[in-house]
């Protein structure tokens, strides 16, 4: 790991690798290390790998500095362009990714530097803006988190962002879930939370994204349902869509085989000139297949890539 001085704050961040920038984005409550499957499997440093990849910790998480308050999406997107900056990546076009929140923050860096992007991968994420009651409950968990502390809560939610019959099948996965959550810093969980609450409405973006994007799911995600990821399918012309089986809110880490395979994919596929947009902005099923006894669904076209 290492550290880097970014906008007044310290962010600690992995960067492995050689080649193309891939820069990949947590979420709640989690830290860098919930990329590291994706880390060690596309940052390994071989020739002809072709990825550099780039896993920063966010502000109030990991290794990162700690700021009580408010959170915004901008800020965090501000951050990961501050961390290229320092990086010497500020010229360079990157593939971001991110997963829930962090799916947030790559459709509002999408939003503030979409000459920066070269792809996009939205992971188990959503676009629309937060409802009344939505802001309420984040205000309020907000509010629990700094007087309780991140235990109580972690307990709640843990079979929902792991499925329950992976906390049992996998209990390094779980493990790992469970010690993620428990070392977030209240103070900075409950930050995001409130910055949330108030995030912007990113659908009217959705439409003009310009690059290549993979959406991926897991299938069994209550948090993200496979119908949050068709919605964005279906408005971001040109864009594929993956659907992970056995895993529900971080597919990533319950089932890595699959989910690389799909990014890898993806990446596979990327070509230094712009995408070419369909005139729908429909893309139809190429094929299906399982992927290591693991099954999953994918749909993608040329005009994607």
């Amino acid at each position: 790991m290492s550290t880097a001085a970014v906008g007044g704050i310290t962010v600690g961040y992995e960067d492995r690798g050689t080649g193309a920038p891939l820069v990949l984005v947590h979420g709640h409550p989690f830290d860098r290390t919930m990329w590291a499957p994706q880390t060690a499997a596309f940052g390994a440093a071989r020739p002809g790998s072709g990825w550099r990849v780039i896993v920063p910790d966010l502000r109030g998480y990991g290794a990162s500095t700690v700021v009580p308050g408010v959170t915004p999406l901008e800020t965090f997107a501000r951050d990961i362009a501050g961390l290229l900056d320092v990086l010497g990546l500020g010229a360079e076009r990157i593939v971001l990714g991110g997963l829930s929140m962090g799916g947030q923050i790559a459709l509002e860096f999408a939003r503030l530097f979409p000459e920066r992007l070269r792809g996009l991968v939205l992971a188990d994420t959503f676009a629309q803006g937060e409802s009344a009651e939505g802001k309420a409950r984040r205000n309020a968990l907000a509010d629990r988190l700094l007087r309780e502390g991140m235990g109580g809560y972690t307990d709640e939610v843990l079979d929902k962002m792991v499925a329950p019959e992976n906390i049992a099948r996998q209990p390094e996965v779980a493990g790992h879930v469970r010690r993620m959550m428990l070392a977030a810093p209240p103070e900075g969980a409950a930050a995001a939370l409130r910055g949330r609450a108030e995030r912007p409405d990113h659908t009217g973006l959705l439409g003009r994204i310009a690059v290549p994007t993979l959406v991926v799911v897991g299938r069994d995600d209550t948090y993200t349902p496979v119908a949050d990821a068709e919605f964005l399918h279906r408005r971001i012309p040109g864009a594929a869509l993956a659907v992970i089986e056995d895993a529900a809110h971080l597919p990533n880490l319950e089932q890595p085989t699959a989910f690389d395979a799909v990014l890898a994919d993806f990446l596979a596929g990327l070509r230094p000139s712009p995408p070419r947009r369909r005139a729908s902005g429909k893309v139809p099923l190429m094929y299906a297949q399982p992927v290591m006894s693991m099954n999953w669904w994918w749909t993608a076209h040329p005009a994607a890539h």
